[in-house]
């Protein structure tokens, strides 16, 4: 697996079959660049900061992007009427439309980032209830 940072596989022959371990980003000489120069090298969040996050997008990165696409709107508009008949004013009209594109795709990727942060936590502690479940159901010490 060449060019994958930080991720290491060994195979080891023991008693006939083969052994695959695999590490990913984690213990003693896991050379991980940190995802931000001087941050954390790793993606690990607590529901809290997941919940802040979700909470950010909704105060204040939604409504203030509503708001600098609403002015952008309506300063367009007026650039619009100032120049009626002339090129411009369809140049106008086009950069308008494919601004309030964009604006709309980008609210859209807000609000799913936002679900995903929230749901996140939800399904962390659903695998983590449904793992401990199985082994459970499985484990022959159950029945001593």
């Amino acid at each position: 697996m060449s060019g994958d940072v930080g991720q290491e596989q060994v195979r080891a022959h023991a008693g006939g079959a083969d052994r695959v371990a695999t590490r990913l980003n984690s213990g003693p000489g896991a050379a991980v660049p940190p995802l931000v120069p001087g941050g954390p090298g790793d993606f690990a969040s607590t529901p809290a900061e997941k919940k802040a996050a979700a909470g950010t997008i909704e105060t204040e990165l939604e409504p203030d992007t509503k708001k600098a696409a609403d002015h952008a709107d309506d300063a367009t508009g007026t650039a619009q009427k100032g120049f009626d008949g002339w090129d411009t004013a369809a140049g106008l009209a086009k950069v308008a439309d494919t601004w309030d594109q964009q604006v709309k795709t980008l609210m859209g990727r807000l609000a799913g980032e936002k679900a995903a942060l929230r749901g996140a936590s939800g399904l962390f502690a659903g695998n983590d209830t449904g793992l401990h479940d199985r082994f459970l159901s499985q484990s022959k010490l159950n029945h001593l």
